[in-house]
């Protein structure tokens, strides 16, 4: 049998830690899925009730929930294990930080991103999106949320040592998450309106890619500057 490399011990070991932690804090993973359908369900009461326009602006109101409700979890990345010393201990072991960020941004994007793409449907039907849009969406949701919380990573290192950090971190991230809202919902309209879907997709895939290479090596070196800087 192959021995299993250092690096690949680390990141497993991390992934079941925080997933195991996540789940003891049941609150703390609901609180987007909350915030995502209690915005769905105030829409059609603060906008119009009526289907025809709901399904008008459906796609841009989905992704730009998801992307809130993505960044309302993206400060609390880090921020625990900065507490309790653990992230000190991981810039310190023999191991790759890189690695180990990599794993956590896996743990945020299960908790967060996923729940998220996987209740998306239900918010498109009770804001009235076509049916043509609903692949679509789960799709782009898929893809952004990912690119969303490797994006997030870099600020919540950039931020995890300063005291409500969070506007920062809203002001560092928010820029970089614009492309990332402006294809996913221009998928969902373009199947929406019997387009095809495969250059914004295309798009949100090269942007997935970018952010897996650049990501994880930025998130490191930003932990290093403000545990050490």
């Amino acid at each position: 049998m192959a021995a299993v490399s250092p690096e690949r011990s680390a990141f497993s070991a991390i992934v079941i830690r925080d997933l195991t932690l996540a789940f003891r804090h049941r609150g703390e993973i609901a609180n987007p899925l909350i915030f995502f359908v209690m915005v769905a369900t105030l829409i059609p009461l603060g906008v119009t009730p009526e289907a025809r326009q709901l399904a008008e602006i459906a796609p841009g109101i989905i992704w730009v929930m998801a992307l809130l409700a993505t960044l309302l979890s993206t400060e609390t990345l880090f921020l625990s294990d900065f507490r309790d010393g653990s992230l000190e201990q991981m810039a310190l072991s023999s191991e790759s930080l890189w690695v180990l960020v990599l794993a956590k941004i896996l743990v945020h994007w299960l908790i967060s991103g996923l729940p998220l793409t996987l209740l998306s449907p239900l918010l498109g039907v009770m804001l009235s999106l076509p049916a043509e849009g609903f692949l679509t969406m789960v799709a782009s949701l898929a893809l952004g949320t990912a690119a969303l919380s490797l994006i997030g990573a870099i600020g919540a290192a950039l931020t995890v040592a300063i005291p409500r950090g969070g506007l920062l971190l809203s002001l560092i991230v928010m820029p970089l998450y614009m492309p990332v809202l402006i294809f996913g919902a221009s998928a969902v309209q373009q199947a929406v309106d019997g387009m095809a879907v495969g250059g914004a997709l295309a798009v949100l895939g090269a942007l997935l890619a970018f952010s897996l290479l650049i990501s994880p090596f930025a998130a490191a070196g930003a932990l290093r500057v403000s545990l050490h800087g």
